[in-house]
């Protein structure tokens, strides 16, 4: 346990950066703690076979509590559509869970390819001039209804992160107006990490050589450390997020995923 006191500023610096990501941008902050953590677990002792995993697992748990205070932030400026969340969160629950069991059978360079892939192309779409393109007036309905949403439940689960990066873009493709889109992202990003986090914590139970402060694959005490910064920082980032125009939220959104996918391929 003394090996985490030398990651505990680097850890909060962290929490901090993902919980003004998360009221800002209403992601659950996963791209900056994933790379945090994976350097602290090495210290900790996490074998490298399951160190990827193991950051995840945290990650998701973290997003827990950075996202239920974004997602207060967000309810208090009327920024979350509680109908669309309705609509999605069994499949996007679904989907989480699968995909929690999914990345098990991953390697972690298999984990961050991935993700690089699927973010340049959301990047694409928030950074340049695509708001004349939409797909629809309105969110599909039919099929599309549900297997949209349980795509973005269970990538999102995959890489341990709240779903922002995802369903941010994918609600602004079908005008929804980006504000609105954040913050119900943030409660989206909730809905995933409860039941991705729980997901990742019953699959690595049966795992041996994990050290005695995981639980599965959640390394709680880095969890809580990250926890504490980022709750406080959300409501910072949520508030900053209701000043800004959509183009410059538009650009910030796909900014970050650019560093983001950088600072993952170049961790691994």
């Amino acid at each position: 346990m003394e090996d985490l006191f030398v990651f505990i500023l680097p850890l909060l610096g962290a929490g901090a950066v993902a919980g003004f990501l998360a009221g800002l941008l209403g992601i659950g902050g996963g791209v900056v703690t994933i790379p945090a953590l994976f350097i602290a677990l090495e210290g900790l002792g996490v074998p490298i076979e399951w160190r990827m995993h193991t950051a995840i697992a945290t990650s998701l748990v973290i997003i827990i509590a950075t996202n239920s205070s974004s997602v207060y932030a967000h309810h208090k400026k009327q920024g979350v559509d509680w109908e669309i969340v309705k609509n999605w969160w069994f499949v996007i629950l679904v989907g989480a869970v699968a995909g929690s069991f999914f990345a098990k059978t991953l390697k972690t360079e298999e984990l961050v390819y991935i993700f690089a892939t699927l973010a340049a192309l959301l990047a694409l779409k928030m950074l340049l001039p695509f708001d004349k393109f939409k797909a629809g007036d309105a969110l599909p309905s039919g099929l599309f209804r549900y297997v949209n949403p349980g795509l973005i439940g269970f990538f999102s689960a995959v890489m341990g992160i709240g779903g922002g990066s995802f369903s941010v873009p994918y609600m602004t493709l079908y005008s929804v107006p980006i504000h609105r889109a954040v913050g119900t992202a943030s409660l989206i990003g909730l809905v995933i990490s409860v039941s991705a986090g729980a997901g990742y914590l019953i699959g690595g139970l049966s795992i041996d050589g994990l050290p005695s402060t995981n639980i599965g694959f959640v390394n709680w005490p880095s969890a809580l450390i990250v926890a504490v910064a980022s709750v406080f920082f959300a409501p910072l980032g949520a508030k900053a997020a209701h000043k800004m125009p959509k183009k410059a939220l538009s650009i910030a959104f796909g900014t970050f995923l650019v560093i983001a996918t950088y600072r993952l391929i170049t961790s691994v």
